[in-house]
């Protein structure tokens, strides 16, 4: 199931052909969004009225005392919406303050404490041409397609159950 919050067919295109690769893609695919126009997007989240940074901020306390092994597979978990403890915490976050966790788990990469890319990993070709449509989007269909990719990952909090 392809979820999208926004009706625009460029966004919905490209949100779901980042859905088909396969998990360690997207991821990879993630990375590098945030590398090369983390500067530019990520204003956007913190600023934001309904971003919660504290929440962001304990969700990312909580991975990052993880094993590096663990925090990839939690990353996994979220895109691949497994029920899980983090998945569900995950889950009942708001687009913004989902954008702003993955940009924390960028921000841990870059200084080691969340799981790198190897330094000598390049980006598949699919990967590539999808990156360079992403880049070609304006600003606002970029935010855009970032929450509509983020929104749908993780799992549903259980009712009587603990988040």
């Amino acid at each position: 199931m392809t979820f999208t919050q926004t009706s625009d067919p460029t966004i919905r295109e490209h949100v779901q052909a980042w859905q088909k690769l396969d998990v360690d893609k997207q991821l990879a695919l993630f990375w590098f969004i945030y590398k090369e126009m983390g500067g530019s997007i990520t204003p956007a989240a913190p600023g934001a009225s309904t971003v919660s940074p504290e929440i962001a901020e304990g969700l990312f306390n909580q991975v990052k005392e993880l094993s590096h092994e663990q925090q990839l597979q939690v990353q996994r978990d979220l895109i691949n919406k497994v029920d899980t403890q983090i998945s569900r915490e995950y889950g009942s976050l708001g687009d913004t303050t989902k954008l702003l966790f993955w940009y924390r788990l960028s921000q841990g990469m870059d200084t080691g404490t969340i799981i790198p890319v190897p330094s000598d990993y390049e980006l598949p070709s699919e990967c590539q041409a999808l990156f360079g449509r992403i880049q070609g989007l304006e600003f606002e269909q970029q935010i855009t397609l970032f929450r509509d990719y983020v929104s749908p990952m993780g799992a549903e909090a259980k009712a009587g159950a603990e988040i």
